[in-house]
């Protein structure tokens, strides 16, 4: 059992019927009456975001989330394939589990998912990924101005701002956390 008076980022709890991690806290003392926590939860199965308040003494019990590493198989259209690389047992999930890993992740890619009783609600990609760029426009000589970017889409549909000198084919390290262009590979 956690008591909200306890609460830090990162905790998972089990409140009202759902699994909550905290993203953000602050303990509130005011002038006048009782203390309370004032909290920033997050849904983990739905990703819905709520600010709550609560006070100090509540108790809940916290939520065991596991993470298994499996491997990106492909897509069938309507689900995308991971296999367990111990047991090669196949899961499908759909594609609001995956949403926001997907874009970064091509085939044979090992991903984290997260479970909660045996149920994944999540995929996570790597930190830092080498993709294919598969189109943008050409940079033309004396475009030579800091800092200017253009828009190139990646191997897995992807598209985001990378520098004038990159072109079609060369490989690139992205941030998946962030969605940005970090160097060439």
């Amino acid at each position: 059992m956690v008591t909200a008076g306890d609460f830090r980022k990162g905790i998972t709890i089990e409140w009202d019927g759902g699994v909550w991690n905290i993203v953000d806290f602050q303990h509130v003392k005011p002038g006048k009456g009782a203390a309370f926590v004032r909290t920033k939860i997050k849904n983990v199965m739905t990703g819905t975001v709520v600010e709550r308040t609560f006070n100090p003494t509540d108790k809940m019990p916290r939520a065991i989330i596991e993470s298994k590493d499996m491997q990106y198989l492909y897509n069938d259209g309507t689900l995308y394939y991971f296999m367990d690389p111990d047991t090669y047992e196949q899961m499908p999930l759909n594609h609001d589990q995956v949403e926001d890993a997907i874009q970064f992740v091509k085939e044979n890619t090992n991903v984290t998912i997260k479970f909660f009783k045996g149920t994944a609600f999540s995929v996570e990609a790597p930190n830092f990924v080498d993709l294919e760029v598969t189109e943008t426009e050409p940079g033309f000589a004396g475009n030579t101005a800091s800092n200017t970017y253009k828009p190139a889409t990646i191997e897995t549909g992807y598209t985001l701002m990378v520098p004038l000198f990159i072109n079609i084919g060369d490989v690139i390290k992205v941030d998946t956390r962030t969605g940005e262009y970090l160097s060439r590979a």
